[in-house]
């Protein structure tokens, strides 16, 4: 097993991530045809350290920060929307820890720190109370990176106790209790392979279970940090890996490439250099504030701080921020590419597709900037927005 690097510049210099990249961007349209990630990616994903990385050290994991996860999400990004996608929910690790310590001492003792998790959330289907736990049944969608998936959680309602509305939880079980129906048929992120979870009467524990959205039986700073941010970065941090690959892609076709019209070759064209300054200049701007709003919040923690609302308000801005500039960025640069760009064997085209579908994530939806708006003026925001 390799450690996964904690810094730019060993991020630069890893020969383990260095080949996976390559062969990433080398299998891009294998990816696509297929519609997941096949299992031997999970596995370089897995030998990587990206399924371990937001596990607690006390159960043997590596407990990175959220800067340093979102770092190797992007960089897996640049290479493919779609891995890059799938790795960042290796931040089900986090989700996990809702659950009761002596259900993770099971988890990862039996399985290991590796384990793959996928969850499939709404709509949230009632459970019936049984014998040995809750009876879970239904349909749920967009389960990203579950074709790779070892556990998954799906969304559940248990049923009312005491007169009051229980609070929807994630009842957990192993792949194999559930059935995969593949409905993920889209535009972009082809290979994330987000299908439908479908249960058929699976008695999951109740130990097994956690609340959607509550806190973390762990008390460390990782663990602490606001959960649905969280959540919310790993995938806005994928808008900005492919933003990066699009200049790469473009910078790299006007290397020495004539125009068949006897122009001028794109690097040397005075609109596309300026054009492809001002993209720079974007995507360094909004990747620098999302990383910014990630430590401020870091190093509150780390004090043993809880921070406050505008401070977790600013973690979801930059990261809608971050999507819509990505996605931004990676047209403008396909723009660019002029008629080269509109081919399937153009990876420009497959970026713009996926950088597109990122800001159709619900996290990433107009409602962001009227919450964080009201915010400004001194009102509260909706629920569910903190």
């Amino acid at each position: 097993m390799s450690a996964i690097p904690r810094t730019v510049e060993q991020l630069d210099a890893s020969p383990v991530l260095a080949d996976l990249l390559r062969d990433l961007r080398a299998r891009r349209g294998e990816f696509e045809a297929l519609g997941h990630l096949p299992q031997d990616i999970i596995e370089r994903f897995k030998q990587l350290g990206v399924y371990r990385a937001l596990v607690a050290r006390r159960f043997g994991g590596e407990e990175r920060s959220p800067a340093e996860f979102c770092r190797l999400i992007e960089r897996l990004s640049e290479a493919d929307g779609s891995a890059g996608w799938v790795a960042s929910f290796g931040i089900g690790a986090v989700y996990l820890s809702a659950l009761p310590v002596s259900t993770l001492e099971k988890l990862y003792g039996e399985g290991g720190v590796d384990q793959v998790f996928a969850g499939g959330i709404f709509p949230p289907q009632p459970a019936q109370q049984v014998e040995g736990g809750l009876k879970v049944s239904g349909r749920w969608s967009f389960a990203s990176g579950c074709m790779g998936a070892d556990i998954v959680g799906v969304g559940i309602v248990p049923p009312a106790s005491g007169g009051g509305n229980p609070l929807p939880r994630m009842a957990v079980m192993p792949r194999s209790q559930i059935r995969i129906d593949t409905t993920w048929h889209v535009m972009g992120l082809k290979a994330t392979g987000s299908n439908d979870l479908v249960a058929e009467g699976v008695v999951v524990p109740e130990e097994w279970t956690f609340v959607r959205g509550g806190g973390s039986s762990l008390d460390t700073p990782l663990y602490r940090y606001p959960a649905l941010s969280f959540a919310t970065q790993v995938l806005a941090v994928v808008a900005l890996g492919i933003a990066r690959g699009a200049i790469n892609e473009l910078v790299g076709m006007a290397a020495g490439r004539a125009s068949v019209t006897g122009a001028p070759n794109l690097g040397e064209r005075v609109y596309v250099q300026l054009e492809v300054a001002k993209i720079e200049a974007e995507l360094r701007a909004a990747r620098s504030w999302f990383y910014e709003a990630i430590d401020d919040v870091w190093q509150v923690l780390l004090a043993g701080g809880t921070p406050d609302d505008q401070l977790v308000s600013m973690l979801r801005l930059s990261s809608t921020h971050a999507s819509r500039v990505g996605a931004d960025v990676t047209r403008r640069a396909q723009m660019l590419s002029g008629m080269t760009g509109v081919y399937d064997k153009s990876p420009l085209g497959q970026m713009v597709r996926d950088a597109q579908m990122v800001t159709q994530h619900a996290f990433m939806g107009d409602v962001t900037y009227q919450n964080a708006g009201a915010m400004c003026f001194g009102h509260k925001p909706l629920p569910g927005y903190l």
